[in-house]
């Protein structure tokens, strides 16, 4: 700073919450502000507060004043509010709610009449001063004595004309000046980035783009030294006046919230009381435990304390609207699984039987509401949302937003454009990068290809810097925010890309950051499935069936999981988890807990997992170096499995107050964003040390620490999300068609594919129909076939077919269905591609025998003149049916499975796969052995280990093969390791108990002997 010295605040800054309009996070400005040494600074997105939050906290980190703005354009002139107050701020948060709810998503329409807000400054900048006085004196009635115009100084063309016409229209209106230049990145280096993402918002390359981008570099935060040569010293003063009269900080928000759901006459504290007290004795008697009694005593005086009342009844208000209205749900999170919680029907999981920390339900040193998700059956939960809305009103309720942020394809294709780069050039780069790679960097790897030169440099730069910046807001996943009053004077509230939804414009992050209430009405397609499920076996058995009706602890259904049979099985059906259910050999509810949660990049990259498996199978002493760590860990064997067990330890082991432990695990969740979590670590080992444990311990706990970083489940997740797994595997165990028919009419959702799913059910002897014209209907179903339950494909399979054209079709079906084509044809009055579709998925059979008659007939049909419509052709011509190889990928094709023999049996029969084993075939191999196999692949995942192994799951006619890919592997035959549709693989089997897997060796695309099979993979996810 050479000592410069002098008073100015930044006025004016556009961050990237302008979306493609700002080449700067949040963050940067401030922090540069910051180190500019500015008396203030400003973040005014354009009719938008989206990026004030980030920006707040940045400015308590840096300890520099921010001023809470907001930018507009109205008939080209520009106009900037700030928020002198509280008030201020709701007037200014109203008025872009305003404008936003005018408009579709991510436009605003704002109107001069809707400019009045006492308690905010304007700043204004009109596009012709010489003939803005009217508008000025106008503008001085609604904001006397808050009026100010901007000076600004860019160095474009014409600007210093236009700078005196803005001086003589100072003079003429009596309004001081005040420099207030644009700013739009934190740093002069970000303007490439700036020149782009303009690009991008203008649909143009930057060869194009001609004066519509920044003619120069100045749109930055500049030296107070540089200021001081451009403007006038009394125009630099006024800005420290200007943010001397702001008085806001977005710590002031404080939530309230709805009061309705409390009977007159009645406190909120005694209402929460009554209603737990009553559900208290519907699940434990009348005689509570004394253990309950306690635990309930102490939530209450907790939730007494903090206020939350209102949070845990508004909840129990959204979930009696769902049983009344026969919706499954399961709240899961910490508070959800609060004895409060499972009196209020809100969770299914008995807290007294799961050691959940108190300290992660709440804590005094918290400034956030208490942590509760609510899972819905997502084919039903708009009923919920929308009864959210009906209860509260628009003006009340709103989805949280999600910001939609730069990935490495969109950055890559975006920027492309802008740069002139071909596309199918960009394409192949973006292809040929494997971005989970984590020894080569992806800019080595576009290097690799051949990415180079000026363009090509510029690119990697701008994907670089472009990574993690905002595109647009979209709705989060169910997040709703709830308020007492007016929302839109807490947020600004705009509309959805979706009809009837709006959402606010801060993400649970901000939120999070405000201690402000989200509920999270969230959508799980188990839950549809299960519910589903009940009713098709309630149906078969011709009496209701209710979750209550599954029987717990069933040894069967254990048996089944242990030999790792859990498709369609919620949460332990992915390759990784059915390989772990061998070696855990799961025996109760407990150990499906300790399941879902072991099987995380958490647990694994702390190097949890082995101790665990030895320990519980005897090959290993489970010891505690203290008493206190007995109790934390005691219930998985000594082994940190949980994130509450590891917050518990620096508690316990460490000294943490609840409130530190709580900010452990904000760190532990964002260290790899933030590099947050290593400031605790001193603490943590000097708070063992001090406590006798050894300097071994101490760095163990760390490092599992840190593979908790990477994701740690919590147990009251897990411990919700076991209740539906083994429910679900109960079903699947004593009703395989029922489940699978649920699983099926759910889609999408799950892991699997409708195709392995009816594999699956082929496997356990289970019978499939196909879709007929005359005996399916919208839905699959569950059909008796010699009184054994049966399951009926549905024409929701049938690409092409609309459920409008199958209810048509329903409604002209005589009871004994159709006789003929023609019958068919002229009844159902469904259009030609209707038809076509369900010729081509052989739905026409009872009709025509095969799909070449079928087609043979429709082509008939089109051709009769309207004076024949009513009668049948005479003329009989047979086709020949299509061989068996036509009808597999033909049923591929136009529903994604088939009931006839499997591809690969048919390449085995004629001698394409010679020397392939089968996925049968390697139960009987031994340890160690080289084989050669074959398969379709169905899926590619890469779990977060350290190590960076890909698991591969092959499909063939006797089942599925596990293959185990190492990064070398795969990055020496990238090609067929990421693309490959039919991958022949050589390798050597390994065998651990009953979980079997090849490491691979050499990879072979051999795609193209099944050019005509229409299959994809469930990739990376």
């Amino acid at each position: 700073m050479g000592g410069f010295n002098m008073a100015f605040a930044q006025l004016r800054a556009f961050s990237n919450y302008s979306f493609l309009q700002g080449a700067s996070h949040p963050e940067e400005l401030v922090a540069q502000a910051a180190a500019l040494g500015y008396r203030a600074v400003a973040i005014t997105d354009e009719c938008s507060l989206a990026g004030v939050v980030k920006a707040h906290e940045a400015a308590k980190a840096h300890r520099i004043p921010l001023l809470v703005g907001s930018e507009f354009v109205l008939d080209q002139h520009r106009l900037v509010l700030l928020a002198m107050n509280r008030r201020g701020y709701g007037a200014l948060s109203a008025l872009i709610t305003t404008a936003r709810r005018r408009s579709e998503k991510g436009q605003y329409r704002l109107e001069w009449d809707d400019l009045n807000q006492p308690d905010c400054l304007l700043l204004w900048s009109p596009p012709e001063p010489s003939k803005a006085q009217p508008r000025g004196e106008w503008l001085a009635q609604r904001f006397a004595g808050r009026c100010y115009l901007m000076a600004e100084r860019v160095l474009r063309c014409g600007e210093g004309a236009w700078l005196q016409a803005q001086q003589q229209l100072a003079a003429e209106l009596g309004w001081p000046l005040v420099t207030a230049d644009p700013v739009r990145m934190h740093e002069k280096a970000r303007q490439p980035l700036l020149d782009a993402v303009s690009c991008i918002r203008l649909g143009c390359g930057l060869d194009q783009a001609g004066d519509r981008i920044a003619g120069n570099a100045e749109a930055y935060l500049k030296p107070l030294s540089r200021l001081a040569q451009r403007h006038q010293p009394d125009w630099l003063e006024t800005t420290d006046a200007v943010a001397r009269r702001c008085d806001f900080s977005l710590d002031e928000l404080r939530y309230e919230y709805p009061a309705e759901l409390v009977p007159q006459g009645v406190s909120a504290s005694d209402h929460l009381r009554q209603e737990t007290l009553k559900g208290a004795r519907r699940r434990f008697g009348e005689a509570l435990p004394a253990a309950v009694a306690k635990q309930l005593e102490q939530e209450f005086s907790l939730i007494d304390e903090l206020g939350y009342h209102y949070f845990f009844l508004t909840i129990y208000d959204i979930v009696q609207f769902a049983k009344a209205g026969g919706i499954l749900h399961q709240g899961r999170g910490s508070a959800a699984n609060s004895v409060v919680c499972y009196c209020l029907g809100i969770t299914e999981v008995d807290p007294t039987k799961v050691n959940l920390l108190f300290e992660r339900f709440l804590s005094r040193e918290r400034n956030e509401p208490p942590d509760i998700d609510v899972d819905f059956e997502h084919q039903r939960r708009e009923e919920v949302i929308q009864y959210i809305y009906r209860k509260y009103g628009r003006g009340r309720a709103a989805l949280a937003a999600t910001v939609i942020s730069y990935r490495f394809k969109s950055a890559m294709r975006d920027l492309g454009k802008v740069l002139g780069i071909d596309e199918g050039l960009i394409e192949r780069l973006i292809r040929g990068v494997d971005r989970r790679d984590p020894t080569r960097p992806w800019q080595a790897q576009l290097r690799a290809l051949g990415l180079g030169g000026h363009r090509g440099a510029l690119l990697l730069t701008l994907v670089e810097q472009l990574l993690g910046f905002p595109r647009h807001l979209s709705q989060h996943v169910g997040g709703f925010v709830i308020s007492a009053g007016p929302l839109s004077e807490l947020v600004p509230v705009e509309n959805a890309a979706m009809a009837e939804r709006t959402v606010i414009q801060w993400d649970k992050d901000d939120l999070e950051a405000l201690g402000l209430l989200k509920v999270d009405i969230l959508a799980l397609g188990m839950l549809s499935a299960i519910r589903r499920c009940l009713q098709l076996v309630g149906e078969w058995q011709g009496r209701p069936m209710a979750l209550s009706d599954v029987k717990w602890e069933d040894p069967k259904v254990y048996d089944m999981l242990c030999q790792a049979d859990s498709v369609g099985v919620f949460q332990i059906e992915s390759r990784a988890q059915s390989n772990m259910l061998p070696r855990l050999r799961p025996r109760c509810y407990y150990d499906l807990v300790v399941q879902i949660a072991i099987v995380r990049p958490g647990p694994i990259q702390g190097d949890m997992v082995h101790p665990y498996l030895k320990r519980r199978h005897g090959l290993e002493p489970v010891d505690y170096p203290s008493e206190a760590v007995r109790e934390v860990l005691e219930r998985t064997l000594g082994v940190p499995i949980f994130q509450e067990q590891v917050i518990k330890l620096a508690m316990v082991a460490a000294g943490f107050s609840g409130g530190e432990a709580d900010r452990l695990r904000r760190a532990m969740a964002s260290w790899k964003r933030h590099g947050e979590l290593e400031q605790f670590e001193q603490k943590l080992k000097a708070g063992m040390a001090q406590r006798g444990y050894s300097e071994a311990f101490a760095d163990q706990i760390f490092r599992q620490i840190r593979g908790f970083g990477e994701y740690g489940f919590p147990e009251s997740h897990s411990a919700s999300f076991a209740l539906l797994a083994y429910a679900s595997a109960w079903l699947k165990y004593h009703y395989p068609v029922a489940f699978t028919c649920a699983l099926l009419n759910s889609q999408p959702m799950g892991f699997y594919t409708p195709s392995q799913l009816v594999q699956d059910l082929q496997r356990h002897g289970g019978q499939v129909l196909p879709v007929s014209v005359n005996h399916s209907q919208w839905d699959h179903q569950v059909v008796a076939v010699n009184g054994v339950m049966t399951l009926r494909l549905g024409f929701r399979l049938v690409k092409g077919l609309s459920r409008p054209a199958v209810e048509a079709l329903l409604a002209a079906r005589p009871q004994s269905g159709f006789d003929t084509v023609h019958q068919l044809v002229s009844r159902a009055a469904l259009d030609r591609g209707a038809l076509e579709a369900l010729a081509a998925a052989d739905a026409l059979t009872d009709l025509a025998g095969h799909r070449h008659q079928a087609r043979w007939l429709l082509a008939g049909e089109a051709q009769q003149l309207p004076l024949f419509a009513e009668c049948e052709t005479g003329t009989k011509v047979a086709l020949a049916a299509p061989d068996e190889a036509e009808s597999i990928f033909a049923d591929y094709r136009q529903t994604g499975l088939s009931l006839g023999r499997h591809p690969l049996s048919l390449l085995r029969e004629q001698g394409q796969l010679k020397g392939c084993l089968t996925a049968a075939d390697l139960l009987h191999c031994r340890h160690g052995q080289l084989v050669q196999l074959a398969g379709l692949v169905v899926g590619r995942q890469r779990p977060g280990t350290a190590s960076g192994v890909t698991f591969i799951t092959l499909e063939d006619e006797t089942g599925n093969a596990n293959l185990v890919v190492w990064a070398d592997t795969a990055r020496a035959q990238r090609q067929p390791y990421l693309t490959a549709r039919l991958l022949k693989v050589n390798g050597i089997l390994e065998r651990e108990g009953e979980v079997i897997h090849v490491v691979a060796g050499r990879l072979e695309d051999w795609s193209g002997r099944i050019q005509q099979l229409a299959v994809r993979s469930r990739d990376f996810r």
